[in-house]
Formats: C-alpha cells, structure tokens, sequence
C-alpha cells in the first residue's frame, strides 16, 4: 500500500466509524451470534496475494461488526463507562502514524515530556495534592499507565521490593526469602478483581477484608487485620483502597485507612477507577479527603474522561521508590541526556519497557473540550443516573440496594434472587439493553451504569421501559403457571 491508497483507506475507514458511532443506536448492544462464528466465516491461513483495501474494510462490515458488543452504545449499562470520543480516536490515529516506542526521553523527548504536561494538567483538574506534580520539583509525578490492573501491579511491586529492603536492615539476621515469604498485602472484599490478581502476579497473599453493611472499609477493619498478622509473624505491606468500589461504587474510608497504614508504615493506594472523574466537581469534594497522605493513586481515564481505552492515570507520591524497585539498566537503554535533569525515563515506573505515546490523544482530547466540557461530563452522567434513580424509586416493585453514586444504580426486583436472575435473562435475550449483575451479603442485584458515547435522558428511559416491560411480563408468566398449578 503507497500513500495513495493509504489515504484512500484511511479516508474511507474515517467515514466508516463516523457513520457507525452516530448511528450506534441502530445495533442492538449484544450481538447475536454464537461461540466459533468468526471462525467457519474466515480462512485458516493469510491469504497469499494481497487484498485491496475495499475488501477489507467491507469484511470489517461483513464479518466483524456482526461479532462485536458495542461498548459506545448509550444502551450499553453494564460495567462502567468505556468512553471515546471524536478528538481521542484522531490522537490514537496520529500516534499510530508517527509509531514511536517511547521508554526513554531520547526515544522521543515530545513523549516523554507531553505525557509530564497532561498528568500535570489532570492532577490540578482533579485538585489531587501538589506533591503529585512533576512540577513540583519533589519525588513524586504521573504516569499514563494501560489500565488499573497495571496500576495496581506497579503499586504491590514497589511497596513489596521496599518492604523487603526496609525489614531486612532493621533485621539483617533474617534471610530474604524468608521475608518474602512472610509478606501479606490487603484490600477490601468489594476490591476489583484485578486487586486479588495483582496478589497473585506479585506472589504476595491479598487478604480481602470484609467491608461494613454499606459496602466501606474503615481503619479499624485494616489495623485489626494488621495486628494479627504482625503478632503472627506475617509483614504487611501494601493496602489497596477502592474510591469507587466494582459492585456499588462505595467509597473507602481514605483518612481512616491512611491513619493505620501511616502507623505501621503500609503503602496506601487507592483505585479510583471511576469515581475519580468526580475529584474535579466541587460538590464532590469530599471524595478527596485524606488523599494528601496516600501513597499512590489510579483514575481510569478511558471511564470519565473522554479518553478511549486504554489509558490510566496513575501517581506516585515518592516515584524514587518504584523506580529503585525496577531500575534495570543496558548499555543500549542509556543516553547522553540521562539523568541530566528533572525529565523521567518512564520505563522505570512501569511493567512494560515499550511505551505508546497516550499523551498525544489525551492532549488533544483535553484541549477539544476544555476543562469546562470535562466536567460537564461527568456532570450529565451524574444527572442521568438521578433520573434513572428516580424511575427505580417510583415503582414499588424495586428496591435500591445502595446509594446511587455518580452515574451507576444499583437496583433489584423485590423478591428473592430468582427474580434477578430471570429478569436479567430476559434483557439479555432481547440484546436491547446489556447490564450485568452483583451480589453481596447473599442477595443479588442488577447494576445500570451510564455509558455509551452521548447518552440522554430518552436513552434512559428507553431502558426504564425495557426493563419494567420485562418485569411485568415475567411476573405476568409466573402468576399463570400459580394459577395453572392451583
């Protein structure tokens, strides 16, 4: 392919997701299809003559959008938000133009210093504490890390090389692998799972605490757990709090759980996946409290910042401390400007070497809608989950399980959970609207999260009625079969 057809396709592939974003609503949100499709539909080997492009694309139609759950549908509820938009899909387009592999300032300074730009521009757009600024000439800074999952790794990684090293000077007589073997880690059995995986991958136990009857984990949980595993001869490490929690999006209690991880020199971090969108709203403030004597710190910006995926924003109050902990240096790896200044060679706060440029389509995401159009966002998503919560309260045959946060409503039928279950089941055989359910304390319920590219108020209504219509079916079906049975 010559630049000629490139700009034919890439025009045309343009137009393609034009067309299909603005008309999203027209696909249903789960696709009909069943397990090996793709398989019988394409050959089992590349062919070996090359395709045209029109070809290609038009299998993209043919084959592909068939087999895809649309993520970008305003219909789509389940999870959490996964956002694009226009302005982030061109920057993800122009960094795969330029195709740099940026892990060190040399591989191309413009990566490395955008991405200390917008992690600066984000934090004072969140109001997190200065001494996570690059700018403020301390140890600590941000990352733009792939996800969550890898945040969290990154934090157990580094808190479990500095625990070792810290435990073994005040007790130089105990071997390492005796240390490490004693190490354990917590979190909250509401956690993520990737909170639990990240105990696996980093071969430290993860005790997950049971949180209160309102989803929270406090202090007192976490130092009475703590307490038992140092009278046992365990090493805690790390806890792992949750601003935004998967099932209902509670919120850990930050300043309480900081208090005990400051006693007993625990790492503190805390994944704010989704709710941290929110840190930049005033009347979300509350949600910042104690954030100034964490550790670290992820927000997904792929959830509330009009970001595509993947891309995670993470910072470290003392990045000395990760980069001590992954520093591995090769002769090829250095370069005359190392070390010379305050610029950060990424690669060390990471997992990956490799990096891709994500600054370039945050900046030029950030720059298209301003902070303003940011927090009108998460504003809208706000407003539209009230309104769903609204319609939830208004009819009695629901139950709220938890407090509505931002843009996620947790919701059931009354009854026991076979009604869940089947209602459920009924939403997901029509493909019209897609929400997955949760459960805690032994009762389960369904989850709606605002989503999609530009949901609305008749977007939500429409899934109220979906929802309510297949309740009034299922129950209309189950007093037949009582009364056939009587």
């Amino acid at each position: 392919m010559d630049a000629k057809e490139f700009r034919e396709f890439g025009s045309a592939a343009l137009d393609f997701m034009a067309d299909y974003l603005e008309n999203i609503r027209d696909n249903e949100v789960l696709p009909s299809v069943e397990p090996g499709y793709l398989l019988d539909l394409l050959p089992t080997e590349m062919p070996d003559k090359p395709e045209s492009w029109k070809e290609v694309l038009g299998d993209i139609n043919r084959v592909i959008k068939p087999g895809l759950t649309h993520w970008q549908s305003p219909n789509m509820h389940a999870y959490y938000p996964s956002s694009t938009s226009y302005p982030s899909i061109v920057g993800e387009m122009l960094a795969g133009g330029f195709g740099i592999i940026g892990f060190s300032w040399i591989c191309s300074p413009a990566c490395t210093e955008l991405e200390m730009v917008v992690m600066d521009w984000l934090a004072k757009f969140l109001k997190l504490p200065a001494h996570f600024l690059h700018a403020s000439e301390g140890p600590g800074g941000g990352i733009i890390q792939g996800s969550a999952s890898e945040s969290a790794l990154v934090a157990v990684l580094a808190a479990r090389e500095q625990a070792v090293v810290s435990y073994r000077e005040s007790h130089p007589e105990v071997s390492e692998s005796e240390v490490r073997g004693r190490l354990v880690a917590y979190s909250s059995d509401q956690s993520n799972s990737c909170i639990e995986r990240a105990g696996v991958l980093a071969a430290v136990p993860m005790r997950l605490l049971p949180a209160g009857e309102d989803f929270v984990l406090r202090g007192e949980t976490l130092k009475q757990a703590i307490e038992e595993d140092v009278a046992a001869g365990k090493i805690p490490l790390i806890c792992i709090a949750t601003l935004g929690t998967t099932g209902t999006c509670a919120y850990d209690d930050i300043e309480t759980l900081s208090a005990v991880c400051e006693e007993f020199k625990v790492w503190l971090h805390v994944d704010a996946a989704y709710a941290g969108g929110a840190f930049a709203l005033d009347e979300c403030s509350d949600l910042r409290k104690g954030l100034d004597r964490v550790d670290s710190l992820n927000f997904n910006l792929h959830k509330f910042m009009l970001v595509n995926f993947d891309c995670t924003a993470m910072w470290l109050r003392d990045a000395n401390k990760v980069v001590d902990s992954f520093n591995v240096d090769r002769i090829y790896l250095k370069h005359k400007r190392e070390g010379q200044s305050q610029i950060p060679d990424f690669r060390h706060w990471q997992i990956p070497l490799g990096r891709r440029f994500r600054a370039l389509k945050v900046w030029i995401t950030f720059r298209t809608f301003g902070a303003e159009g940011l927090r009108n966002h998460v504003r809208k998503h706000i407003k539209l989950g009230k309104h769903f919560e609204q319609l939830v309260i208004k009819d009695s045959r629901f139950e709220l399980v938890a407090p509505r946060a931002l843009g996620l409503v947790c919701f059931r039928p009354k009854g026991d959970n076979e009604i869940t279950t089947q209602l459920l089941q009924r939403l997901m055989d029509r493909k019209k609207i897609y929400m997955v359910r949760a459960e805690h304390a032994g009762r389960q319920f369904l989850r709606f999260a605002v989503c999609g590219i530009d949901p609305k108020a008749s977007d939500i209504d429409f899934a109220w009625e979906e929802i309510e219509s297949q309740l009034t079916d299922l129950q209309k079906e189950q007093s037949l079969i009582i009364r056939k049975a009587g």
